[in-house]
């Protein structure tokens, strides 16, 4: 194939995606990759949509996201069982590989576009006051748009959730799941007590980083933090961040769990599949299959053993509402006859914010200005030998886990985490940074036109155990028609106060010695809205975090986990759904409270621990049988 050739379909693949914009890098990117044989660096070649789908199968996975990609490849170990999985998005592509474009699919094709309702708490900085919600239309879920970062949790979110009932989450029982999955390497970290190599997804330091990046852990230092491990012993502290990455490309759950399975005879992969309906015997309670949409057409598959729920926290529950089991008042206010009441449905909705746009002006060109650092020769760097600027993680270097005065400052249990960046909101000169934030043009103009592509750092401070709830519910029983959102964010005291504290304490980061020497200086821009007040008062930073409201896409907790007898619990310590039988939520809806940091490594071990959860259950029924037929 000819460079000119390559080039040709590459501006094609990118327009598709993302619509080139300012970013014509993107289609040189694709072609220096394919002319310089990605496909043979990278062999796991894309999975393909199984021709011809069986009428039956052993068990039905709802979404190939960051659970429901390790559940097909756990459930397919068992040559016996046959195993579907039902996408609704196609596959990845090359530009969701590259590390420092993982902005540039918000908004894509491969995103869902959610947005949340206007509400007065938060996301006011946003277009029509609407949080917009990123989460992943492809296999893979959000892990093929997230940034990577690879963070557990602490101990205590864990042992919380077995000390409501849920026997068996405890941090003793999973953290065995957390090894299972990894591939750890960094050699320092390999194989201690709390890492181990060998599994599928791979977990390594960052392949890029800026002069900025020791210095972040200097300044923590400086603060009296230690240097830790945030997945190991202590998670309070400062650390590198680690990333979900492979060959210094993303290695999201479909390339880590199903491309090695892809060729596995017991499964099968249906792309482009919208499930709409979740079928379910009204007199028996017993789920029988799914039925979805592929190519205009409404078709039906049907499940021996289970249906396995693993659409993400906003369409299981709206697939749950959809097919009868959910808060009963609301289902008849649809028309939805109502085969279970379950009044937790699409209720406890947690998420993590930040505030965005705390920017830190710096007399040195060290930082991750895209356009410095986003061209030819960098696109060429990656494609041949797969490092340089274009495996950042835009700007993301490291982490700090902070605890304000409202934590207990003798636990190891904080409860900020500064994300600390060599870029901030500016870094691209206000095109898709502001886009995918969905902040308007006059606020994106006011508060940064005039520092756009200056060099900076960031700290995002992001507040890890909010109290705040919110809530999903149906717009209607159309299937199709997206669920209304209402996110509730800051609306309960405790959390405005945690989140003023961390915005603080990241103005005092920026006052470190450390920092100091790159000439660090707050960008101290009025926000609209909040001129009123005094700057650096209270008053000040509580109107600021209601501005820039800053999800970090960590949507949890709405078909939570509870035992019996929790009124609100939606599935039960195995992850079976309650009033029903043969159907699991297994994805980041069954967390009873969000865990401690980015969430996407804890989905991943919800997906192992509840694939051995279903396949002890029918291996156990399996063996039961068989003695039963021995002594027959």
């Amino acid at each position: 194939m000819g460079i000119v050739t390559v080039i040709t379909a590459a501006v094609k693949a990118a327009t598709i995606l993302i619509g080139i914009g300012k970013l014509t890098i993107i289609p040189v990117l694709i072609a220096s990759m394919a002319y310089f044989n990605y496909d043979l660096v990278d062999p796991e070649n894309h999975p393909r949509s199984t021709r011809e789908l069986r009428k039956e199968y052993d068990f039905i996975v709802i979404g190939g996201g960051s659970a429901g990609s390790v559940v097909v490849n756990r459930l397919t170990e068992n040559p016996q069982w046959d195993v579907l999985l039902l996408e609704a998005g196609g596959p990845e592509t090359e530009i969701t590989d590259v590390p420092i474009l993982s902005l540039y699919l918000h908004k894509s094709k491969i995103d869902w576009k959610y947005r949340t309702q206007p509400q007065d708490s938060a996301c006011q900085a946003m277009v029509d006051q609407r949080c917009c919600w990123t989460r992943g239309k492809v296999l893979g879920g959000s892990s093929v748009l997230n940034t990577m970062l690879y963070i557990r949790g602490n101990r205590r979110d864990f042992d919380q959730w077995e000390s409501f009932g849920n026997e068996g989450w405890g941090y003793k029982d999973i953290l065995h799941y957390f090894k299972k999955s990894e591939d750890q390497r960094n050699p320092y970290l390999a194989n201690n007590r709390y890492h181990k190599t060998g599994g599928y997804l791979t977990v390594q330091d960052a392949p890029y980083n800026t002069p900025l990046g020791v210095a972040f852990l200097q300044a923590g230092e400086e603060m009296g933090y230690d240097i830790v491990d945030v997945n190991g012993d202590q998670q309070t502290g400062f650390a590198f961040y680690q990333y979900t990455m492979r060959r210094g490309a993303r290695c999201s759950t479909a390339k880590a769990f199903v491309r090695p399975i892809q060729l596995r005879q017991n499964f099968h992969l249906s792309l482009w599949s919208h499930v709409t309906k979740i079928l379910i015997d009204p007199k028996t309670k017993r789920t029988y299959g799914v039925e979805f949409v592929k190519e205009g057409k409404k078709q039906r598959v049907y499940a021996k053993k289970e249906v396995i729920l693993s659409a993400g926290a906003i369409n299981s529950p709206q697939l749950l509402m959809l097919s009868g089991i959910g808060p009963s008042e609301h289902l008849r206010e649809l028309g939805i006859p109502v085969l279970y009441d379950s009044p937790g449905v699409g209720q406890n909705l947690q998420d993590h914010i930040a505030v965005g746009g705390l920017a830190f002006l710096i007399d040195y060109q060290i930082s991750v200005v895209m356009d410095r650092l986003v061209n030819i020769n960098s696109a060429l760097r990656y494609a041949i030998t797969e490092d340089g600027p274009l495996t950042s993680s835009v700007g993301l270097e490291a982490v700090g886990f902070i605890s304000t005065k409202y934590a207990n400052q003798s636990d190891d249990w904080p409860d900020i985490e500064f994300m600390l960046t060599s870029s901030s909101t500016n870094s691209d000169g206000g095109t898709h940074v502001k886009v995918a934030h969905g902040l308007t043009d006059e606020f994106y103009n006011e508060v940064f036109g005039k520092i756009n592509n200056h060099d900076v750092f960031g700290v995002f401070p992001m507040m890890l155990r909010p109290k705040s709830r919110g809530f999903i519910k149906l717009k209607s029983k159309n299937p199709l028609e997206y669920p209304l959102m209402y996110h509730n964010y800051l609306t309960h005291p405790d959390d405005v106060n945690v989140l003023r504290e961390g915005v603080k304490a990241a103005i005092a980061f920026g006052e470190t010695s450390t920092m100091k020497r790159f000439g660090a200086r707050f960008h101290s821009k009025p926000v609209p809205n909040c001129k009123h007040l005094p700057l650096f008062t209270d008053d000040y930073w509580n109107c600021l975090i209601r501005q820039y409201t800053m999800t970090i896409y960590h949507m949890s907790c709405t078909a939570k986990m509870g035992p019996p007898t929790d009124p609100m619990a939606v599935v039960d310590p195995q992850l079976r759904v309650y009033g029903v039988s043969g159907l699991r939520v297994i994805d980041a809806s069954i967390m009873p409270t969000i865990t401690n940091g980015n969430i996407n490594a804890p989905v991943i071990m919800i997906g192992e621990k509840g694939s051995d959860m279903v396949k002890q259950l029918w291996q156990t029924r399996q063996k039961r049988s068989n003695a039963s037929v021995a002594a027959a």
